[in-house]
């Protein structure tokens, strides 16, 4: 999505549309989650955008605002602090996405005291900066954050100011890794320092291990390892946006340190149809896994077998979480797997109960 200012750069295609789905959906799960425990919470829009597309359509700011406002629970949420730090670099676009916010405070009038809203004119990783040296200088730790960063390339978003941001615990970011962009420069005169401020390492090392094969891939997984070493991010997933012709876009990617994040974030990118030529999809063992509303899964069946053959009894609730983190299939779609596997006989099952795979009740040995 294009952050750019002129008129006909703010269409609203359908990936477009699918990404912004996917982030309300996500908020719906993570506002109630992070209130229950914390007294305030930061949502971070590092590419704030107009506010507003040439279709009328809402940007993300006014996305996550209105889910918060219009979310079921938020009466019981009010005695939280809500902080919006909406960041844009361009004078045109700070000025639209001001203008739209003020209109929707008047339509919510009285605006809740508690929720904060700040537009920020500035580049994202000045403002990020200026953020990390201010909690390191009144010895204070940053709110539960999360993150959403959604440049247009590559410019702007260096990995040591991400890192640095989001090292404190309660840190999630859903970014926008223009993967095309890179992979079309990365090797080009002039671009040695965009790329190692991108990736916090220099080109030769991104590269050093690259095989020949699928260089796309390849740099989405430096990219992911890099989030979670420098990040420390215990699970970072990506997924695919493929075109119509089957090439990457771009890859959505989502750090957290937390599972309950891993599995609202696969939730929602399995509920969310891209539409308009466009699909979501990943890997599991080479194999490609659509993200449709009945999915291929014998994938999943393949890596169960293979992990869970020979380890003995295990719980229901061990084999999802290993699907939910090392596989891109949803626990949804555990049972699905397991059910005709014991009619062929190829898993036992010990149950409290006649039928079914119930959470502290069911123990499955795969044969």
């Amino acid at each position: 999505m294009s952050k750019d200012s002129a008129p006909e750069k703010w269409g609203y295609p359908p990936h477009t549309k699918a990404k912004h789905d996917i982030l309300a959906y996500y908020l719906d799960g993570w506002y109630p989650t992070l209130s229950r425990w914390n007294g305030r919470i930061l949502f971070l829009d590092g590419f704030a955008g107009r506010g507003r597309y040439t279709n009328k359509a809402e940007g993300s700011p006014l996305i996550a605002l209105k889910h918060l406002l219009d979310h079921q629970y938020y009466p019981h949420m009010t005695h939280r602090e809500f902080v919006f730090l909406f960041i844009e670099a361009d004078a045109d676009n700070v000025a639209s996405l001001q203008a739209e916010i003020d209109k929707l405070k008047a339509q919510r009038a009285p605006w809740p005291d508690k929720i904060k809203v700040h537009v920020e004119h500035a580049a994202f990783d000045e403002s990020a900066t200026s953020l990390i040296d201010y909690l390191k200088q009144q010895k204070k730790s940053l709110a539960p954050t999360f993150a959403f960063v959604d440049p247009f390339g590559y410019s702007g978003l260096p990995m040591d100011t991400l890192a640095s941001l989001l090292s404190y615990d309660k840190t999630e970011i859903f970014v926008n890794f223009m993967v095309n962009h890179v992979n079309r420069f990365i090797t080009r005169e002039g671009q040695e320092s965009a790329m190692r401020s991108l990736f916090g390492m220099d080109v030769g090392d991104i590269l050093s291990d690259f095989n020949g094969e699928n260089r796309i891939e390849h740099l989405k997984d430096v990219y992911e390892r890099q989030l979670k070493k420098l990040a420390g991010f215990d699970h970072v997933q990506s997924f695919a946006m493929k075109n119509s012709t089957g090439n990457v876009g771009y890859y959505m990617i989502h750090g957290t340190r937390h599972i309950k994040g891993v599995k609202l974030m696969k939730d929602a990118m399995w509920k969310i149809d891209p539409g308009g030529g466009y699909t979501f999809s990943d890997k599991l063992a080479g194999v490609s896994v659509l993200f449709e509303a009945n999915p291929d899964l014998k994938p999943l069946r393949a890596n169960l077998v293979h992990t869970f053959t020979g380890a003995g009894e295990v719980t229901i609730e061990e084999i999802e979480q290993h699907t939910i983190l090392y596989t891109p299939y949803r626990d949804a779609h555990v049972r699905s797997v397991l059910n005709p596997l014991e009619n062929e006989g190829l898993i036992s099952v010990r149950r409290l109960g006649k039928k079914g795979y119930a959470k502290g009740k069911t123990w499955i040995t795969f044969t």
